[in-house]
């Protein structure tokens, strides 16, 4: 159920960091090593980036495998980025919106992908369509389970949410509407990296003067890899990363935290 990576660094091509490493995320498109859903992730991709004075980023998705777009390797080699959000999708239901449902998806200076499947979707979350407006159900991206868990995440931050309480008091609403689903959520604004393990595998990189990663996987055999536990909360800047245990809705349940 996709593989997704965050980094926040100095700025270098965009190839250098998804493509090169000998197992980058344009490897895990069809070979990911650690993958516990799926096996092939050629449902779509994206890549998301920030350009130097504007806050707003760019993005380039498709509906094919990563692999198979002829373009993808030219602008790799030559965009560069201090801040990067790609992802590439294995898609829980066959053709829900093609390229409109690749993450990462986008509000103002906000990147975001959900790597796993909400149980029971679309029946599951229906009573949790109440917090949202009428606008915002009607302009999500794609009609499917991560637009929605987007969908979420974004009226939280629009309230004022920092991005980790914003990922955390999602996935715990989630998770409590719909037991069993898998929410690996990251989410970055070009300065700091949220992001959540539940379900699925997740690591970080921290390197010296190089800043961080943030991925479902390793891209190469750096022994210097963390692996992240399940029912964690992870943010990060470029020089430190913090790791918070989340609680299951069952044994602890979600304290109202918005007023």
């Amino acid at each position: 159920m996709c593989r997704h990576l965050a980094c926040l660094g100095p700025e270098e091509p965009l190839g250098r960091l998804l493509v090169e490493p000998p197992h980058s995320l344009y490897r895990q498109s069809w070979a990911p090593r650690r993958q516990r859903y799926g096996t092939v992730n050629a449902d779509g991709f994206g890549v998301g980036w920030y350009a130097e004075g504007d806050p707003a980023p760019a993005r380039y998705r498709r509906a094919g495998p990563i692999w198979a777009d002829l373009s993808f390797a030219d602008l790799a080699r030559v965009v560069k980025s201090t801040a990067v959000l790609a992802a590439v999708r294995d898609a829980t239901l066959a053709g829900a919106d093609a390229e409109a449902a690749a993450a990462p998806y986008a509000s103002g200076p906000w990147l975001f992908s959900h790597n796993g499947a909400v149980k029971g979707w679309p029946g599951s979350l229906a009573p949790l369509t109440a917090a949202l407006s009428p606008a915002d159900l009607l302009s999500m991206e794609a009609r499917n389970d991560s637009a929605f868990v987007w969908a979420l995440v974004l009226n939280r931050l629009r309230t004022g949410d920092a991005a980790g309480q914003a990922l955390a008091d999602t996935v715990l609403e989630v998770a409590e509407a719909a037991p069993g689903s898998r929410l690996n959520l990251l989410l970055t604004d070009g300065e700091s990296i949220a992001a959540t393990a539940w379900g699925d595998t997740l690591w970080y990189l921290r390197r010296p003067d190089l800043g961080t990663v943030v991925a479902s996987e390793p891209y190469d055999d750096d022994p210097h890899w963390q692996e992240v536990p399940d029912r964690t909360l992870l943010v990060a800047s470029r020089t430190d990363v913090l790791l918070t245990p989340l609680k299951e809705p069952s044994l602890e349940p979600l304290e109202e935290s918005r007023t």
